[in-house]
């Protein structure tokens, strides 16, 4: 008697790696574009708002009915100087020198910084790099702090305008200067 022996089905897991990587070639053709890790930063990102969301729940804080003018002009100048202190200020630097390479200074104590490695590592380089896309993050910390704890949140984020108006003001005084 002879018995044969049947393939076994292609497990489900193994097909969905296989779309992923046909899907990520299909896309980044012949650039070096890391999905995985633009996905699992994504994901690291809706899991960091989940637990905020069930922290507030858990609390019992309710959502205000609006945030107001003051505090979106707050949350509009801070997350602007939050994400470029972090994305580009010189002195935070060591935060971001295991995603990206020192290539030159930028000005007015900013750096320029080149991405490096592949996959989450180069994709968690790009966000930390961009003071455009680091904004999303800090802007929903920012918002969640808001709705968690107000008070301490209006004063980080009085502090963080506070220092963004005074980087205007230098920009302006060192621009009204007499050339020498």
């Amino acid at each position: 008697m002879t018995t044969t022996k049947t393939e076994p089905k292609t497990k489900p897991r193994t097909a969905l790696f296989r779309a992923a990587r046909r899907i990520q070639r299909d896309y980044a053709g012949d650039k070096d574009r890391p999905l995985g890790g633009y996905a699992a930063v994504m994901g690291v990102y809706a899991a960091v708002l989940g637990l905020l969301t069930a922290a507030g729940r858990a609390f019992g804080v309710r959502l205000p009915q609006r945030i107001g003018v003051q505090d979106t002009v707050l949350l509009c100048l801070a997350t602007h100087k939050a994400s470029r202190l972090l994305s580009k200020d010189a002195v935070t630097s060591p935060l971001r020198a295991p995603f990206t390479r020192y290539e030159e200074p930028a000005g007015e104590g900013e750096v320029n910084e080149s991405v490096r490695g592949t996959g989450a590592r180069h994709a968690v380089g790009e966000l930390v790099s961009c003071p455009f896309c680091l904004g999303v993050w800090i802007s929903g910390g920012f918002t969640a702090g808001l709705v968690l704890a107000p008070r301490a949140t209006r004063v980080v984020l009085t502090g963080l305008t506070a220092v963004a108006g005074s980087d205007a003001i230098q920009l302006l005084y060192d621009r009204a200067k007499p050339s020498s």
